[in-house]
């Protein structure tokens, strides 16, 4: 891969995203925590506010797991507010407030994984190592020409970071990949790296290599009226802070016309507090833990 023409094409894109102006470990963590799964659009102000409230680890840990969770409100896949003060009170305890800056103490965090671990060292620290979420892997997938391993696109990846320029390097893979290797409509014309594209030099042809490759999500099932909806509006009402009883599980889920709509409500409220994230007092209530 064309090392120069790539940077030179990612020089100043999305500049204006704020977690890119600090090398602040606790920061970043945060941000890539926050950006799982939900959208940059509505990541970056959350991020100011949340960093406001907890700007450290060891802030955060003290304040609770509640705190946290009713921070995170609006920003979806709940579960990751519990990992993030779970991994909060790890670094407060076992490394002195500090987040830890090697791959090994890193992966030890609760909650967090090889994506995380490697976003941490290198945009926190610096360190040259490869950064490969869904739309890396969907870039080195086509980039091959071939359907990848997990080992494999790590791999591939470790071996193009260029040395002392991992920082840019990433950013640059992670726009490339969300900008223009798209997974629907790749901007093939816009490409700074076409040259060395196997699949863009055999023609585009089907299947794309990016499909079932490691790392290149699959997509997710419809939002609106699914299950997940229900629970988290079921979390939502708990975030007000009166106990949520058994008898109001169901309205509290938007599940009056759901068939089997009582067995689903205690099926979100009992996957909440499996999650952590609500409490069960004696009468089957539900509050913030």
């Amino acid at each position: 891969m064309d090392v120069v023409a790539l940077l030179d094409w990612a020089a100043g894109r999305r500049a204006d995203l704020p977690w890119r102006h600090t090398r602040d470990p606790w920061a970043v963590l945060v941000s890539e925590l926050m950006l799982q799964q939900t959208q940059v659009s509505r990541v970056a102000p959350r991020w100011h506010r949340f960093l406001e409230r907890f700007p450290t680890a060891v802030v955060c840990a003290d304040s609770g797991v509640s705190a946290v969770i009713d921070e995170w409100a609006g920003l979806g896949y709940n579960r990751r507010a519990v990992n993030l003060h779970r991994c909060a009170v790890a670094v407060r305890d076992t490394h002195g407030g500090v987040v830890p800056d090697d791959l090994a103490g890193l992966l030890a965090l609760p909650g967090i994984g090889p994506y995380t671990a490697r976003a941490v060292l290198t945009f926190a620290f610096e360190r040259d190592v490869a950064v490969v979420d869904t739309n890396v892997g969907r870039v080195l997938a086509r980039q091959s020409g071939d359907r990848l391993s997990a080992s494999a696109v790590q791999r591939f990846a470790d071996d193009l970071v260029p040395i002392g320029s991992a920082w840019s390097w990433n950013q640059a893979m992670l726009d490339l990949g969300a900008l223009v290797c798209t997974k629907r409509s790749p901007a093939c014309g816009t490409c700074p790296v076409t040259s060395t594209c196997a699949w863009f030099t055999a023609g585009r042809p089907d299947p794309d290599p990016a499909i079932g490759s490691a790392g290149v999500g699959r997509g997710q099932s419809p939002f609106e009226g699914s299950f997940r909806q229900g629970r988290s509006r079921l979390l939502d009402v708990v975030r007000h802070g009166r106990p949520v009883h058994p008898n109001e599980f169901v309205a509290a889920c938007g599940w009056e016309a759901r068939p089997e709509a009582a067995y689903e409500a205690r099926r979100a409220a009992s996957s909440l507090a499996r999650d952590g994230l609500v409490a069960v007092r004696p009468d089957g209530s539900l509050v913030l833990p």
